[in-house]
């Protein structure tokens, strides 16, 4: 395709998350933002033409879905992981936090509790609580610059708690895991053997580095499927977050039935038309661009890991295998939460999501968003490279003058 990913595209003064909103999030107004998982490049040219069709038409009504969305739908669910859907599975939202919270209340009761796995996407917890679960926690193991499953402590909580149902985050945000299929199926497993409801989160599936695959986790056995939602997306392949369109598959019909219940309870119905309109297109007629934009985000991976290595190998990348999400460690810096985003934020004037967002598993490590232009990632580099040489410069010199008073 003739398309390129390197021209710089103002955001701001568009009512942007990411660029507009600096000062209401606490933030100085020349920060460079790399924090919310939205993309600086424009969605693909399939997506736009029919966009601009919607747009000439001038009517926008409520709309529905025909058998046209379904099968795009299908077809790209098919090729790119081999899981053949049914129509009668499908449950469409504008988003999959909200698809969450509606399983939360669809699946469980007030008190009930909730797993997930931290370091984790920060919704996962803010859903919870805000439906009156109880959160538990089994974290990740990080060792060895790798994240991991500790699968006893995995079950020793999900006993414990009476745990009713487990958030799972496949490719995992931020740390860039892709699960292998037997860290699934032994979580799997465990699942089916105490009777816990499965939320997979697999709105990164298309971003999956070279040398790993993404696996449905509903797909791996015939059980597993009968107790699971299985949560996708456009939004994050196709930047089309704002447009508000989530496809949510649920194949067992009576958690089908609890799940559309709760739904209606919220008022919602049909997707916003301009949302229908883009996913469908997007699902027919944009893998070739999604392909160039995959090896683009390569080509910005590599960057950073080639940059680190040559000038801040006091921050370590934690090696993604999928997202375009990159978790960062600096706690070899030795600084404290405050004192590391002073040096981001006020410093080096970049605006990243910081670890603890993500739980205390957090606490030292940033995400980066890198799905942007290499010159934007380029320049964002240079200014945390800049300022962590001035901070140690400046903390070499106040140890100087300190031995020196003492002598």
């Amino acid at each position: 395709m003739n398309v390129s990913f390197d021209p710089v595209i103002d955001r701001k003064r568009t009512n942007s998350l990411k660029y507009d909103f600096a000062a209401e999030h606490g933030k100085p107004a020349d920060v460079l933002p790399f924090w919310v998982a939205d993309m600086d490049f424009r969605t693909c040219p399939a997506v736009q033409k029919a966009l601009e069709k919607s747009v000439r038409h001038g009517i926008f009504g409520y709309s529905e879905s025909k058998r046209e969305y379904f099968d795009a739908l299908y077809r790209w669910y098919s090729d790119s992981f081999g899981w053949k859907i049914q129509r009668e599975w499908l449950v469409k939202t504008p988003g999959v936090v909200f698809a969450i919270c509606t399983a939360i209340r669809a699946l469980t009761n007030e008190g009930d509790a909730v797993l997930i796995q931290r370091p984790v996407y920060y919704p996962f917890s803010e859903s919870i609580r805000n439906n009156n679960r109880k959160l538990v926690n089994s974290p990740l193991i990080y060792r060895d610059g790798k994240y991991s499953i500790d699968f006893q402590d995995f079950e020793e909580k999900i006993v414990r708690n009476h745990v009713k149902l487990f958030i799972l985050c496949s490719p995992h945000n931020p740390v860039g895991r892709v699960w292998t299929k037997q860290e699934l199926i032994r979580m799997g497993d465990l699942c089916v053997k105490h009777h816990v409801f499965v939320l997979s989160d697999e709105i990164h599936s298309d971003f999956v580095y070279g040398g790993y695959r993404h696996l449905v986790f509903a797909s791996l056995k015939p059980e597993y499927l009968r107790q699971t939602v299985t949560c996708t997306s456009p939004s994050k392949t196709f930047n089309l977050a704002g447009l508000q369109v989530s496809n949510i598959l649920i194949a067992d019909p009576a958690m089908r039935r609890r799940f559309q219940s709760e739904r209606k309870k919220t008022g919602y119905s049909q997707l916003n038309t301009m949302g229908l309109a883009a996913c469908q297109a997007a699902y027919e007629n944009g893998r070739l661009w999604l392909e160039e934009l995959k090896k683009y985000l390569s080509g910005n991976l590599a960057f950073v890991r080639q940059f680190l290595k040559e000038n801040l190998p006091q921050v370590r990348l934690v090696e993604p295998q999928g997202t375009y999400l990159v978790w960062l460690d600096f706690r070899c810096l030795g600084l404290d939460g405050d004192r590391l985003e002073d040096l981001i934020v006020n410093r080096a004037k970049l605006w990243l999501d910081a670890g603890p967002l993500f739980g205390p598993e957090g606490e030292g490590f940033e995400r980066i968003n890198i799905a942007c232009p290499k010159s934007l990632l380029s320049e964002a580099l240079f200014q945390l490279k800049q300022s962590i040489s001035q901070y140690e410069a400046e903390t070499n010199a106040a140890k100087t003058n300190l031995v020196r008073c003492f002598n």
